[in-house]
């Protein structure tokens, strides 16, 4: 029998949003835009390898899309183990494992929603969409805890966070002003500063070149602001370390406010990120973290524009 957990149960996880994180129409929009994507994909590795049965012969899948998806959506939410899944779903831990290892890319390749039918999936993508529809952007860091490698590995040590002294690896974060995610970079091992991070990601030359551009940051990005024409915006430099006049110090505390009250907006977008558990820490293997956070991200900035939407026909 293909169907596995029960209409009633399944119509219970899509109506809630606080189970999956998602509206039930941001659901539907899911599973008609992924299903045939999965379908495709999964008969282009049928028909790569050489048939011993006819076509439509073998065992059926136990685990339609939908559970497969929503199964995904739980474990991405909540953090749920694969074999609670298994368990909820009355499958074995492999299918879990499999549904979710198959959808999380194809979730993660979506992209950010900024509009319907509208998405950014490069950094480049997003500078162009900010000069065009002049907004101002803000970039932070965020670090997500993992495993700690095995004992012997030679790069062991550059997991480790030089901030909170943990093994970690990090993402670049950009939201615009009103907190909304634009994008999530893959991730890099914590001990890669903000940034080295940011010059990796090509960020200079994409603000050098393109449209005009204003990107607020914290104080780890200071240096890109000479390097991109005074695009990147971070908080004043101290021009006195020790002994400084007390009208100084009042300036410069009321800009280094002024500054942060502007970008705080980050951190509210990076918040929402770490709502979903799968981002709060990792006990899986460290190359799907560049998956999984630009597949929850994918996801919530999804939801952000569908909320936007229907606050705005209220």
């Amino acid at each position: 029998m293909a169907s596995v957990v029960g209409n009633r149960a399944r119509t219970a996880i899509v109506r809630s949003q606080r189970i999956t994180g998602l509206s039930p129409d941001v659901i539907a929009e899911l599973v008609a835009e992924i299903g045939p994507l999965w379908h495709e994909r999964h008969q282009a590795v049928l028909k790569s390898r050489p048939r011993r049965r006819a076509v439509g012969a073998g065992a059926k899948h136990k685990l339609v899309f939908v559970d497969r998806l929503l199964a995904t959506l739980v474990h991405l939410r909540h953090g749920v183990t694969h074999d609670v899944l298994a368990c909820w779903f009355a499958v074995d831990r492999s299918t879990i494992t499999r549904a979710i290892g198959e959808l999380r890319p194809l979730l993660a390749a979506r992209g950010c929603t900024v509009a319907p039918g509208s998405r950014l999936r490069t950094l480049a993508e997003v500078v162009d969409y900010l000069g065009a529809s002049g907004q101002t952007g803000i970039i932070d860091g965020t670090e997500i805890r993992v495993r700690r490698p095995a004992a012997g590995r030679k790069d062991r040590e550059k997991f480790i966070s030089g901030k909170n002294k943990q093994n970690a690896v990090k993402s670049m974060v950009v939201t615009d002003a009103d907190g909304r995610l634009l994008f999530c970079s893959p991730v890099e091992p914590a001990s890669c500063a903000d940034i080295t991070h940011a010059r990796q990601l090509g960020l200079v030359r994409l603000l050098a070149d393109g449209p005009f551009v204003e990107v607020l940051a914290d104080a780890g990005y200071q240096g890109l602001g000479a390097q991109t024409g005074g695009r990147v915006v971070t908080p004043p430099h101290r021009k006195f370390k020790k002994n400084a006049p007390d009208w100084y110090e009042e300036m410069h505390e009321r800009q280094r406010k002024a500054h942060s009250s502007r970008r705080i907006r980050v951190e509210h977008g990076i918040a929402h990120l770490k709502n979903w558990r799968a981002l709060a820490r990792h006990h899986g293997r460290r190359e799907h973290m560049t998956d999984i956070i630009q597949a929850v991200a994918a996801l919530l900035s999804h939801q952000q524009t569908a909320t936007v939407l229907d606050d705005a026909h209220m």
